[in-house]
């Protein structure tokens, strides 16, 4: 994953660029807004992604929304396939993506449906 930031630092505006490997085989370009708390370890985000590749062998598109919240370190996260956003053989997808970071390293649960 890369997040550039656009603008001023302090404005909290980042493009991200981000590979997804495994099931879902995709690259995703967004926008990303944050912003820093007073107290180390609080923060908040919100975020749109749109995802191109495959998943489960069907090609096509979908939209991710973002919504993060940290509060001295506890995080609240949930990232939703916006809905009506899928496109050729993923067109009527739903879910909800789970992110897990170890050691500094993401991986992702993609929790989806097709319909």
């Amino acid at each position: 994953m890369k997040l550039t930031p656009e603008g001023a630092p302090e404005d909290g505006r980042m493009s991200i660029d981000k590979q997804f490997h495994g099931d879902l085989e995709a690259t995703s370009k967004g926008a990303m807004l944050a912003a820093m708390g007073c107290v180390k370890g609080s923060a908040g985000y919100v975020a749109i992604e749109r995802v191109n590749g495959t998943l489960d062998g069907r090609e096509g598109s979908f939209a991710l929304q973002h919504s993060g919240t940290m509060t001295r370190g506890v995080q609240e996260l949930s990232v939703t396939v916006v809905p009506d956003t899928g496109t050729g053989e993923l067109t009527g997808i739903a879910g909800r993506m789970k992110i897990i970071i170890t050691d500094g390293k993401h991986s992702y649960e993609f929790d989806y449906s097709i319909v």
